[in-house]
C-alpha cells in the first residue's frame, strides 16, 4: 500500500504531521479523524530510490526506543488499544527504518501475536530484558507502567553511557595527538638524522637502525595510518 504524508491540527489547534500507510487518501482522512486530528494536507509520499539499500538507511537509536516507550505508555494509560497505539506511532514516526519495524510489529499483533512476540523479532533494538518486561506487563495488565519503567531505565543507562564516553574523550584525543606527533617525528625528523649519520660514514647503532626502519615503514604506510585514524574518529562519533 502507498504511504501518505499528512499535516493537520489537533483539538488544541496544534499543528501535527506524520505518515500513514493506507489504501487511499480517504482511508488516511478516516484514520486522522479517529485520532481527533483535522487534516489540512494529505499527499502520497514519493518513493525512495534507496529504501532497499540497508546501509544507506538511518539507524534506530536508543533515544528513538525511549521515545517509543514513553509515547506508547501514555496512549495505553489513556485506554487506547495496542493496535491503535501502534498505528498512531507508525503514522508519526519520521525514521524510515523504525517505521518499517513498527509496520511489521503492528501486522504481527494484528495476526494474533503478543506485543512481546512481535518485538522479539528485532533483537538489536529490543533486547531480552525489554521483551521479557513487556511480556510480564501484558500478562499482568500493567503494560503502561512497565513501558514507563523501561523508558526511565533506558534514559538512566543512556545518561551513564554518555558520561563514560565523555570521560573517554580526553584520553582518546591525547592518544590520537601522540600518534600524530610520533608519525611526524618518524617521517620528517628521523630521515634528517639518518642523513647526518650517513655523512659521518660510520655504521648506525642497532637502536638507531630500528628507529630508521620504523621511519621507513611509517613513510610507506602513511596513507593507511591517516585513513585508520580518520575511521577511528568516525566510528567513535557514530557510536556516540
Amino acid at each position: 500500500m502507498p504511504v501518505y504524508q499528512w499535516v493537520g491540527k489537533n483539538r488544541k489547534n496544534e499543528i501535527k504531521k506524520g505518515e500513514i500507510e493506507a489504501a487511499s487518501q480517504d482511508a488516511v482522512n478516516a484514520q486522522l479523524v479517529r485520532q481527533r486530528i483535522t487534516p489540512t494536507r494529505i499527499k502520497e509520499k514519493p518513493k525512495d530510490l534507496f529504501e532497499n539499500v540497508a546501509f544507506l538507511q538511518p539507524k534506530v537509536k536508543e533515544r528513538d526506543i525511549i521515545l517509543f516507550a514513553r509515547q506508547f505508555s501514555t496512549m495505553i494509560d489513556a485506554g487506547l488499544p495496542i493496535i491503535q497505539c501502534l498505528d498512531i506511532l507508525f503514522s508519526q514516526q519520521a525514521n524510515p527504518t523504525f517505521k518499517k519495524m513498527l509496520k511489521d510489529i503492528k501486522e504481527s499483533v494484528e495476526g494474533g501475536a503478543t506485543l512481546a512476540e512481535a518485538l522479539k523479532k528485532f533483537p538489536k533494538q529490543f533486547d531480552d530484558l525489554f521483551v521479557n518486561m513487556i511480556a510480564a506487563g501484558e500478562a499482568g495488565g500493567i503494560l503502561d507502567a512497565i513501558l514507563r519503567r523501561l523508558a526511565a531505565y533506558m534514559e538512566k543507562a543512556a545518561k551513564l553511557k554518555a558520561q563514560v564516553k565523555g570521560a573517554m574523550t580526553y584520553p582518546v584525543v591525547t592518544l590520537i595527538i601522540a600518534v600524530l606527533v610520533l608519525a611526524v617525528i618518524l617521517v620528517f625528523v628521523i630521515p634528517v638524522f639518518q642523513e647526518m649519520f650517513a655523512d659521518f660514514g660510520g655504521e648506525l647503532p642497532t637502536p638507531t637502525k630500528i628507529v630508521v626502519a620504523m621511519s621507513e615503514t611509517v613513510k610507506s604506510k602513511i596513507i593507511y595510518i591517516v585513513i585508520g585514524l580518520v575511521l577511528m574518529v568516525i566510528a567513535y562519533r557514530v557510536d556516540a
